[in-house]
């Protein structure tokens, strides 16, 4: 037998690692080779790395003994679920981090509890915003997100663990305060921490083994708990404050996993769940006048008995983009519906994958033959929001419950039509349409710069929120910044002044270096960053954000660097 050397010592640890994982999920759920990790360490649409396996556990008890593996061994623990955040912070990020890296992703890990007649749920790790509605809709009930995100699969726990913020003017960011995770206390010790306000008795494998087949009682549950941000209605409603309305470093709305940021292991949360509104109605807005939309808003916002249920907004500009780059997106949705997307998007990356491995290929290979293809299909937007797309620079759709609809119409016809805008009351297929739209815009973006991958150097991505008494929301580049950029798309939830503004960056030009200077000027407008797609490794974290992470998390075990934080053991330094 060879002498031991030193040297072999990471190799031998990986190999440890490795083959206990394989025990505690299976050989066929941990991947270590780079084409089949892939998908899992690279960002939706930012950041990647390295690491030594990709771990797929089956159920909760899985889950908990892949943390134990990766504590016994120090490993760092990166979880994630549908890989669909656009900030990289589900994904490693580079190659210098100190310890072992493991990804461990949970969407294997499905299943949801309906409480209290399906108005609260409790949802596991896997669990998709799609499936938990398609779960609620025989009772007349909907989640707290119910499309955007959830198009491409979306998970209800990464939703909570970023403060997701979602289209729905009525519900606030993604919240709770009632949860069953794990984390790593200041002596390196794991531990499970149960607030779902569902007593088990056990160890943790009992009570994780017990609440995955709902071996508790009806009189096992207490009511009473905060499981949703009840308050945001009256906060979204203030048009005169000086801070945003909802913004990821907000720490009115940091609490164990809500904002956790993947600081901490989640097995379940439970969340409340939200009456259908009837008869709801979509009006269509355009206008040459950028005021017009701010009248609209604080109108709605400051008069009305009941808030509208989504007001969304989009430039003229994006919308070309969608129309032209987001046509798959919308016809695959409209004719399939969402639960389709995640296993295209799935499958896509596996395909790009292969690709890569070949020289003569263009890059962006499956981009390439979407973009052509869907070229091909027919005109997909129905003509008057094409008559108002040629007339008009801002877009605003308008939904209204059925309750809400006099005091909307009877703003908009004291408003329109004027030389400036007008309106219009959608038909159910034209207000799908438009909304559907919409939500194709960020995928539209992503999309357009891989086509043009030769033109440009890169796609700058930011979510930001306005102060509330905010009324000067169109963005002015002084001209040198303006000249660095081919394109400039702006959407976004126009009553919460939480807007996505993306930038294609000229060639020449260093991207990251062009959205630190876009940063700064968003900066000096008074508008915090990031608005609902947290921080992770594109966004330098505020340090009362940072002391959440530290507070959650003081070995530094989960999810190191995100916000631009340290990635050492117990944050020894960057």
């Amino acid at each position: 037998m060879a002498p031991f050397n030193e040297a072999d010592q990471p190799l031998i640890e990986r190999e440890r690692l490795v083959g206990e994982l394989k025990c505690a999920v299976g050989n066929r759920h941990v991947l270590t080779g780079a084409s089949a990790m892939r998908r899992f360490v690279r960002g939706f649409r930012y950041g990647g790395g390295d690491a030594v396996a990709v771990v797929r556990p089956g159920n909760l008890v899985e889950y908990w003994r892949v943390v134990q593996c990766c504590v016994a061994r120090g490993a760092v623990i990166i979880s994630q679920a549908s890989n669909t955040g656009l900030t990289g912070g589900s994904t490693p990020f580079g190659h210098d981090y100190d310890r072992l890296v493991v990804v461990v992703n949970t969407m294997r890990i499905k299943g949801l509890h309906l409480l209290g007649g399906g108005r609260q749920v409790l949802a596991f790790p896997g669990t998709t915003l799609n499936e938990l509605e398609m779960a609620l809709e025989p009772l007349g009930r909907e989640p707290h997100s119910v499309i955007g995100s959830s198009c491409l699969g979306a998970s209800v726990v990464g939703g909570i663990c970023n403060n997701s913020g979602g289209s729905l003017i009525k519900r606030g960011p993604a919240y709770t305060e009632m949860a069953l995770y794990a984390r790593v206390d200041e002596h390196g010790k794991l531990r499970l921490v149960n607030d779902l306000g569902i007593h088990i008795d056990g160890s943790p494998i009992e009570v994780l083994q017990r609440l995955e087949r709902r071996g508790y009682a009806s009189g096992n549950i207490t009511w009473g708990g905060v499981a949703s941000d009840k308050e945001y209605q009256r906060h979204v409603r203030d048009v005169e404050a000086s801070t945003p309305a909802r913004f990821n470093a907000d720490r009115r709305r940091l609490h164990g996993v809500s904002g956790s940021a993947g600081k901490l292991a989640v097995f379940a949360v439970r969340l409340d769940t939200f009456e259908v509104e009837k008869a709801a109605k979509v009006y269509y807005v355009g206008t040459n006048s950028p005021a017009d939309l701010t009248h609209i808003r604080r109108s709605a916002l400051g008069t009305f008995d009941e808030l509208p249920m989504a007001a969304e907004y989009i430039h003229r500009d994006a919308f070309d983009v969608a129309a032209d780059y987001g046509k798959d997106t919308y016809i695959l949705v409209k004719w399939l519906g969402t639960r389709c997307l995640p296993v295209l998007f799935a499958a896509k990356s596996k395909i790009d994958a292969i690709a890569e491995r070949f020289s003569f290929l263009p890059s962006s290979l499956t981009d390439r033959v979407l973009q052509r293809g869907s070229r091909m299909l027919p005109k997909h937007l129905p003509r008057r929001l094409l008559y108002f797309r040629d007339k008009y620079e801002h877009h605003l759709m308008l939904k209204v419950s059925g309750s809400a609809v006099e005091s909307m119409e009877a703003l908009l016809c004291q408003m329109f039509p004027s030389t400036r805008g007008d309106f219009f009351l959608c038909t159910p297929e034209e207000g799908e349409a438009a909304f559907l739209h919409r939500f194709a815009v960020a995928g539209a973006a992503i999309r357009c710069n891989a086509m043009h991958r030769e033109d440009a150097s890169g796609i700058v991505a930011l979510d930001i929120a306005l102060p509330r008494n905010n009324k000067n929301w169109v963005e002015t580049l002084p001209p040198e910044t303006d000249a660095k950029l081919l394109k400039r798309l702006y959407y976004g939830h126009f009553f919460c002044q939480v807007f996505h503004q993306d930038y294609i960056v000229r060639p020449g030009y260093n991207s990251l270096t062009v959205e630190h200077e876009l940063l700064e000027l968003v900066a000096a407008r008074g508008a915090k960053y990031p608005a609902e797609h947290n921080f992770g490794h594109l966004y330098a974290a505020p340090e009362e954000v940072v002391s959440h992470y530290r507070s959650l998390d003081p070995c530094n075990c989960f999810n190191p660097g995100v916000g631009q934080t340290s990635r050492r053991l117990r944050w020894k330094g960057k």
